[in-house]
């Protein structure tokens, strides 16, 4: 049952997804991709900002989200790297290698590849090695699940905790102990399974006495909210 909402939640796709609108200026900064060996070749692409990071975020589905480095120049915010790491294209893959309840030993795997391997190699070819007050994980989707439970795994690596309209492969744990990310969640008053799912991870959250911001917002799920908050999210984290 718990797999059958996933797929049929999971099956829609937007124009968040396909072509982001609204991101045909060109880039200040520089859009730089890499192919590793896992998983018999798996991309991530660096959104690199004009100017020297001060601050990072790390996030699943790069091969769309690290173009919304744009969005972030248009704030003229912080100035913070994006590392995107790609996700698979089949959504049920996809979904068993972000979220920690299907399939233990692909998310351990993948797990291992993001906060590790990737954070080493982006420390290497860029020099940018940040506390994890200046770093964050972001995701949207079953990806909000990725940065929800690499999140709570990792605060040693990751301050901040940035999740749009997260799935429900991955539910709050039932304990979880300090320290805790500071956690900013967002989800649409259009997606009421998404929605729902955001309000139990901030209620969790705060039992647990974490740092949360909820925001619920006009929109489906991938509507244009997820890009529109992604700037508010990144000043929200690193804005202090």
């Amino acid at each position: 049952m718990k797999e059958e909402a996933q797929r049929s939640a999971h099956r829609m796709q937007s124009d968040s997804d396909k072509a982001p609108a609204n991101l045909s200026d060109a880039f200040l900064g520089e859009l730089v991709t890499e192919r590793f060996d896992y998983c018999g070749g798996r991309q991530v692409t660096v959104y690199v900002p004009p100017h020297r990071p001060e601050a990072a975020v790390f996030a699943g589905d790069g091969q769309r989200i690290s173009k919304w480095g744009r969005l972030l120049e248009r704030a003229s915010m912080t100035s913070t790297m994006i590392v995107g790491v790609h996700g698979l294209t089949e959504e049920m893959p996809r979904i068993h290698e972000y979220s920690l309840g299907f399939e233990p030993e692909r998310f351990a795997a993948h797990e291992q590849f993001f906060v590790e391997d990737v954070r080493r190699w982006t420390k290497s070819r860029f020099g940018i090695d940040l506390p994890a007050g200046r770093t964050a994980i972001f995701g949207v989707s079953a990806g909000g699940e990725l940065a929800l439970a690499l999140g709570l795994r990792h605060p040693e690596v990751y301050g901040a905790i940035l999740c749009a309209s997260p799935g429900a492969g991955y539910k709050p744990p039932a304990m979880m102990l300090p320290p805790l990310p500071r956690a900013y969640l967002v989800a649409g008053i259009e997606e009421p399974f998404f929605l729902g799912n955001a309000r139990k991870w901030a209620e969790a959250l705060r039992d647990a006495g974490a740092d949360v911001a909820m925001r619920e917002r006009i929109g489906p799920h991938g509507g244009a909210f997820w890009r529109e908050e992604f700037p508010l999210m990144v000043a929200w984290a690193f804005g202090r």
